[in-house]
């Protein structure tokens, strides 16, 4: 599952046609290696507003080093930017102001994160000044190169010292795939995240259930989140027993073997994680299908089992676990999105009606939570996987190269992502769809 292409480019003859013919020239991401620290450089910081003042305390506390003034000849890792003091038209040209001479003095791999307020939660010409933020960091999100990912970060009034762990996850390696995004911290109003002892190992003592657990995506997820602390509980068809438990016996997690469509699923999940684990902190909703066909050659039979699988499972699932109160305060529920939810796809319209209904039901039940529960989804793009490695090789070329980083993502990406929503310090990271997708250039 290698980029035949990314090899190439790297070569004497690839680098030459790259010049030459302007080809894309994908970088080699960084990506996170237990043990190293979350940022290997320095990260600029500025701006005016509710977080300038905090900020360098905030990655002090991440043990990121930070600088407030650029030095001639240094190279920064990163550069945040508090940008919840513009509030008019003529504010937002403090973004080139500071942006422009940095520009050339970032790493590879950087990092760029702006902060501001939720549009909505403002009035008049601070509203458009804020929401102008989301094109400004979109643009630099597709210019920056090298690796290099930008992201904006809407944060409610009230919600300052609740950033930390979005922070730590998109100014590190962990972000490395996710790039173009907005995300709303304190939408939902839940404002007291639990601390973590140890940013090594943050949901250490959680119990974490994962649905397609057995392989790709679902096996990688679990994987980061025992590394991250989590004792694991699998869950996969009974045809892919062997292999769920194969992975569940190597973290030293526990297995359940059925499946999700059937009528006492739900029943049975909850039985199992109330009475063997005396509850859970962790859902992650991973397992899917595709069937694809065009419209015109579709089945009931087909675009039903789909829709049951992708959508209907997971609803079931969730109201079970949450009218038995199996999930514990302060826990997490995740829903595995697709960018062919948010774009469509040619052949896909069960696929993509049943990703785009994933996102709907975040919408849906998100304001109902309590407890500290939340609710959120990974919207992956192309991830390569034993499944994306069997596409024809032009289609396969095409859907890895249009994005800004003019590469497929790895299923670590899309578990990275979801490991960052889990984390007791992300309570206030509610409702959100984030697009694992290396900034796709068309349709999201």
């Amino acid at each position: 599952m290698t980029d035949k292409y990314q090899g190439f480019v790297s070569s004497p003859l690839g680098k030459l046609l790259v010049k030459n013919l302007g080809l894309p020239n994908p970088v080699k991401l960084d990506r996170y290696t237990a043990g190293d620290p979350l940022v290997q450089g320095t990260v600029l910081v500025g701006g005016k507003g509710r977080l300038a003042e905090s900020l360098t305390g905030l990655l002090d506390l991440l043990d990121i080093t930070s600088a407030t003034a650029q030095v001639d000849g240094e190279r920064y890792k990163g550069l945040v930017f508090d940008a919840t003091g513009l509030s008019s038209t003529e504010d937002l040209v403090a973004l080139q102001e500071f942006f422009t001479p940095l520009m050339r003095s970032l790493s590879t791999c950087a990092r760029v994160v702006v902060l501001g307020t939720p549009p909505e939660l403002t009035t008049g010409s601070e509203r458009v000044a804020q929401r102008a933020l989301e094109g400004f960091t979109r643009s630099v999100g597709k210019e920056i190169g090298k690796g290099g990912t930008v992201q904006l970060v809407y944060v409610a009034e009230g919600f300052e010292d609740s950033v930390l762990s979005t922070l730590g996850f998109l100014l590190s390696p962990k972000s490395a795939y996710v790039s173009g995004q907005v995300v709303r911290i304190g939408a939902h109003g839940e404002s007291n995240a639990s601390g973590v002892e140890d940013w090594s190992r943050p949901l250490a003592g959680k119990v974490a259930f994962v649905t397609g657990a057995s392989r790709g995506i679902g096996e990688e997820i679990a994987r980061v989140l025992h590394r991250d602390g989590a004792t694991i509980v699998g869950l996969d068809v009974p045809q892919a027993a062997d292999d769920l438990v194969k992975v569940m016996n190597e973290l030293g997690g526990d297995w359940l073997t059925l499946d999700i469509t059937a009528a006492d699923a739900p029943q049975r999940i909850a039985h199992h994680l109330k009475e063997k684990h005396g509850g859970v902190d962790i859902v992650v909703h991973n397992a899917g299908v595709t069937m694809d066909k065009k419209l015109a050659n579709q089945t009931p039979e087909r675009f039903g089992k789909v829709l049951q699988i992708n959508l209907e499972a997971p609803e079931r699932i969730t109201a079970e676990l949450l009218a038995q109160k199996v999930v514990n305060p302060n826990g997490r529920i995740i829903g595995v999105a697709s960018i062919a939810g948010i774009a469509g796809n040619l052949g896909q319209t069960s696929y993509a009606a049943s990703k785009a209904g994933v996102i709907g039901f975040v919408d849906s039940l998100t304001s109902e939570l309590s407890d500290g529960i939340t609710l959120n989804a990974v919207a992956p793009g192309f991830i390569i996987t034993q499944l994306t490695a069997a596409v024809p090789f032009a289609t396969r070329e095409v859907g890895q190269r249009l994005n800004a980083m003019s590469q497929g993502g790895l299923p670590v990406d899309v578990a990275e992502t979801i490991a960052w929503y889990a984390s007791p310090a992300s309570t206030a990271v509610n409702g959100n769809v984030v697009r694992v997708c290396g900034q796709m250039m068309l349709g999201a």
